[in-house]
């Protein structure tokens, strides 16, 4: 049996258009749609009896048939196209001659164009808004009358499959709707389908209203404060903005999302107020409720803030005091000694002076009893004008009056009640 020897041709059961071109002497350029069933056969001059045919396509071999069987090309397609053209032997009565066709150009037309989807009225709309797909393309002028069918997807699902219409509505799109859509277009036995690029449809959510954290809100200068910005929801990119009595302070982009913060350092009391901050998108923009941020003051830090904190330091002031007292006393007046007082050089002065020196030391105990320390000394100087008989030097005298007192008073609605006294003259 020959090599080549000829495969037997299967026949498409549900082919609606089959079309036969002849490879003759006479071969004629083909018109081809998508879609048709194409067949090769090889007629010999004045339909001469052929055998051992062989069948070509730009040069190159394709099939072998003993007995010049048609040669099935099944569907046909844009890579169908081509020069096609057939050998074989021609059997007369008393030789064999051998027969070449001529070339027949096979040119396959497109059906219809490759679908393009589009969105109606946009394909970038706010949450809510309608919007329709549409799967546009256009047949042949000669096949018009052909039929096709549209499906639509959506990243892997199947939205709708196989309708008539071209069209798929979106009545109220959500956030959840945004993605990449494509639609195919197919001949109604399904020979040919095409598919459309995809087409990203977005769907924006209006920001919800932001919440402004402040940490901490009160604070001294010096210290660092975080404000942190964040909506609930909302379609990215979002533009945060942080204002301060109404003051923008610093921006900030969230590309994919989620909150912003600004961190600074408190100055000064300035930075105290009202602060708040703005989140927006391409659809709306919201305001957060103002935050108060309170600076205190670094005086008042420093102070003590309670009266109790003196208490532990009320002994230790009373003793200090009463050792300055003592000092002062002693500074200004020598303790007397048995005998006469030593002479003291006291500086002239143009008229009688008295020089007065007061104490006083007060000292509240834990049953609210107050004690009270004076003393007073006076020294009196006479005056250059006033005659004074002459005394020898060692016979001035130091006059000085002291006023020593201590009471301890009970705090009540009487101020004498529980007061002793005691006064000592020099």
């Amino acid at each position: 049996m020959d090599a080549e020897a000829e495969a037997p041709i299967l026949w498409p059961s549900d082919a609606k258009s089959r079309l036969i071109v002849w490879l003759s002497p006479q071969a004629q350029p083909q018109l081809v749609f998508e879609g048709d069933i194409l067949i090769l056969r090889c007629r010999g001059r004045k339909n001469a009896a052929l055998s051992h045919v062989k069948f070509y396509r730009d040069g190159k071999f394709l099939h072998f048939s003993m007995e010049n069987q048609p040669l099935l090309l099944g569907t046909a397609t844009a890579n169908s196209s081509g020069w096609y053209n057939c050998t074989g032997r021609v059997k007369y009565p008393r030789n064999m001659d051998s027969w070449d066709s001529g070339t027949a150009m096979v040119q396959v037309q497109e059906l219809f164009l490759p679908p393009v989807l589009t969105a109606l009225p946009s394909h970038e709309l706010c949450e809510g808004s309608p919007v329709t797909l549409r799967c546009q393309t256009k047949l042949h002028s000669q096949k018009s009358a052909s039929r096709l069918l549209f499906s639509f997807h959506k990243e892997g699902r199947t939205l709708k499959n196989r309708s008539s219409r071209p069209e798929l509505r979106i009545p109220a799109a959500k956030e959840g709707d945004a993605g990449l859509y494509w639609c195919k277009a197919s001949s109604e036995g399904g020979q040919i389908q095409k598919r459309s690029p995809q087409l990203e449809l977005r769907v924006w959510a209006p920001v919800s209203r932001p919440l402004l954290t402040l940490r901490p809100t009160s604070l001294a200068v010096g210290d660092e404060v975080e404000l942190l910005c964040e909506v609930q929801r909302g379609s990215p990119p979002i533009l945060y903005s942080f204002h301060l009595n109404g003051d923008i302070l610093r921006n900030h982009v969230a590309p994919h999302g989620g909150p912003a913060s600004c961190l600074f350092r408190v100055t000064s009391e300035q930075d105290a107020g009202n602060y708040s901050c703005e989140a927006g998108n391409r659809v709306s923009r919201e305001t957060s409720e103002p935050e108060t941020l309170s600076v205190d003051d670094p005086q008042v830090l420093s102070a003590p803030t309670s009266s109790n904190w003196l208490v532990p330091w009320l002994p230790a002031s009373l003793l200090a005091m009463m050792v300055i007292a003592a000092a002062l006393l002693g500074y200004c007046r020598p303790w007397r000694k048995n005998g006469p007082l030593p002479p003291r050089n006291l500086p002239s002065a143009p008229s009688e002076e008295q020089h007065p020196l007061y104490v006083n030391v007060y000292h509240q105990n834990e049953n609210n009893e107050g004690v009270i320390y004076s003393e007073i000394h006076t020294i009196t100087i006479p005056r250059e004008h006033e005659a004074r008989p002459a005394q020898p030097a060692q016979q001035e005298k130091d006059i000085s009056v002291i006023y020593a007192e201590v009471r301890h008073p009970q705090l009540s609605k009487n101020p004498d009640k529980g007061l002793n006294r005691r006064s000592t003259i020099h």
